[in-house]
């Protein structure tokens, strides 16, 4: 199942565990990224709170938890090659995987119609 938030996160949700990276349009938005810092595995995150940071030519910019929880794994691959998130951030490109504290926050998140609408 995926969710989305307003920040341009989408987390796939499998068993209790998030897979999450940033949105096409996002990815869009930025332009060329140059440069992804991911957090540290077994960071506790904190909804909204920072959890990793992309930069592109034009700019940086945050990415943030979109739920609390634990990071179980991190994606090293668009650490090597930053321009994975441009060609595929809904696909290969995922940032971290990320333990939910309470699996059931991830109701409170927009749906792909619902941010579909928040892009339009």
């Amino acid at each position: 199942m995926l969710k989305f938030t307003a920040e341009h996160e989408w987390l796939k949700l499998e068993d209790g565990i998030a897979t999450v990276g940033i949105t096409q349009h996002a990815a869009d938005q930025l332009g060329d990224l140059v440069f992804v810092e991911l957090p540290e595995i077994g960071a506790e995150l904190t909804k909204d709170g920072n959890a990793a940071t992309v930069e592109s030519v034009k700019a940086a910019s945050d990415v943030y938890a979109p739920l609390d929880g634990e990071v179980t794994e991190v994606n090293q691959a668009i650490v090597d090659d930053p321009s994975l998130v441009n060609s595929d951030p809904q696909g290969a490109a995922w940032f971290f995987k990320l333990k939910l504290k309470n699996a059931a926050d991830a109701d409170s998140l927009m749906d792909e119609a619902a941010y579909k609408d928040l892009i339009a």
